[in-house]
């Protein structure tokens, strides 16, 4: 069970190249209201691309 006032969320990031959705992270959402953006290796494409946040 989650404590009191928990802000940590999971969210799923997608790949801006072919859509794969590749990856689950959480993030504070206090903290970090706006989506994420980050650069990861993305098996399907092979090379390292942008993963944005699904909404």
């Amino acid at each position: 069970m989650a404590k009191k006032g928990e802000a940590r969320e999971f969210t799923t990031l997608k790949c801006s190249e072919c859509g794969n959705e590749n990856y689950r992270t959480s993030k504070n959402k206090r903290n970090t209201p706006e989506r994420l953006d980050i650069k990861k290796h993305c098996p399907n494409c092979n090379k390292t691309t942008n993963h944005k946040e699904k909404k």
